[in-house]
């Protein structure tokens, strides 16, 4: 049984850091690149990072580049996003994905954690 699970949210002030961490079971780690995406309230998701299967590719979106840094360690199966200079309009329910090689979407998520920016 393939599972994600993320934790790392929470409450912080503007200008502040958090890191969310996503742990993976159930897969071959190795062989799937790894993503972080964002929900708005009332909005789709959008992708906030990801990186490849080897960790050589990594892309982020226009809107966190420079604040946040996704890495991840294989030897213990998760994922991390270093989130840094938080801002308000950060605010919202971060997931993990899973997509093998051989996919062209996510083929597992984890169950999301919250993300709130707020003095």
């Amino acid at each position: 049984q393939v599972q994600l699970v993320e934790s790392g949210g929470g409450l912080v002030q503007p200008g502040g850091s958090l890191r969310l961490s996503c742990a993976a079971s159930g897969v071959i780690f190795s062989l799937y690149g790894m993503s972080w995406y964002r929900q708005f309230s009332g909005k789709e998701r959008e992708l906030v990072a990801h990186i490849s299967s080897g960790g050589g590719n990594i892309n982020y979106a226009d809107s966190v580049k420079g604040r946040f840094t996704i890495s991840r360690d294989t030897a213990k199966d998760m994922v991390y996003l270093q989130m840094s200079s938080l801002k308000p309009e950060d605010t919202a329910v971060y997931f993990c994905c899973a997509r093998a090689r051989w996919s062209t979407q996510c083929d597992y998520w984890g169950q999301g954690t919250q993300v709130t920016v707020s003095s």
